[in-house]
């Protein structure tokens, strides 16, 4: 049992390490079996990321206008996983939206450099991001960004465990190639447990995360026939603005 839970402790922290700044208490170099092990705690990564933008959100709207203590939250997460998410946003919208063939796409996803769809792309998203928070009742944010973080995440999951990986040229590496029916319940457990916390009507938030899910999946199915580290970073900014607009729309009537 505790080889058990200490093999758990470093798959937990092997996705701490990777996706966030935070400190481990592990080892700091991880395998990439590690890597591709860790896949299940992705969610649970995006619920303490949640908990901590709730936590700044909450205590930055004590001292501040509701608008600021918003921005101060969504900094605080970009500052935490080192905009990793943001990144792979950019570099997916760049390749889908400059590249025609597989390849040329999978090059420019490659190209360290921001180009003009990954820009207004990247602009757009946070701008929305924004917006969405801001119409929503205050006291029904911090819930939002706890529910909305870790259901992103869960989304990449997904993509995961119905696609496969597009092995670019380069030195890029997947983030997992493979996961199990176990692993993806437990996954499912942490990305869908914190809609709990919602009132039952506003479970319907769930549409548009399905919506844009269902959409994104078959874009990249259709344009790549799988997925890269970047699309999964995209997926996880699209659902989890999927996720706001739902929660605002709703909310308000």
């Amino acid at each position: 049992m505790n080889r058990f839970l200490n093999r758990e402790l470093e798959l937990f922290f092997a996705a701490v390490g990777f996706f966030t700044r935070l400190p481990v208490p592990m080892k700091a170099e991880f395998s990439e079996a590690d890597l591709n092990h860790s896949t299940r705690y992705f969610p649970l990564v995006g619920i303490m990321i949640g908990v901590i933008s709730a936590l700044v959100y909450t205590l930055s709207a004590r001292l501040l206008p509701m608008e600021l203590a918003i921005l101060a939250s969504m900094a605080a997460t970009i500052y935490l996983t080192g905009a990793f998410h943001e990144d792979g946003l950019t570099d997916a919208l760049d390749g889908l939206g400059g590249g025609w063939e597989k390849e040329q796409v999978l090059t420019i996803m490659q190209d360290s450099r921001i180009g003009s769809f990954g820009a207004v792309g990247l602009f757009l998203i946070l701008l929305a991001k924004y917006e969405a928070l801001a119409h929503t009742y205050p006291a029904l944010i911090p819930v939002a960004l706890i529910a909305g973080h870790a259901l992103s995440r869960f989304a990449a999951v997904l993509v995961i465990y119905t696609q496969a990986y597009v092995k670019a040229k380069g030195k890029a590496k997947p983030l997992s190639t493979s996961l199990s029916e176990g692993e993806l319940a437990l996954a499912s457990a942490f990305g869908l447990g914190p809609l709990l916390l919602l009132a039952p009507k506003l479970l319907v938030t769930l549409a548009p995360v399905i919506i844009v899910w269902c959409w994104f999946s078959y874009t990249l199915k259709r344009r790549l026939g799988g997925y890269t580290g970047d699309c999964l970073g995209a997926m996880q900014q699209l659902t989890e603005l999927a996720f706001y607009l739902g929660v605002v729309a709703w909310s308000t009537h």
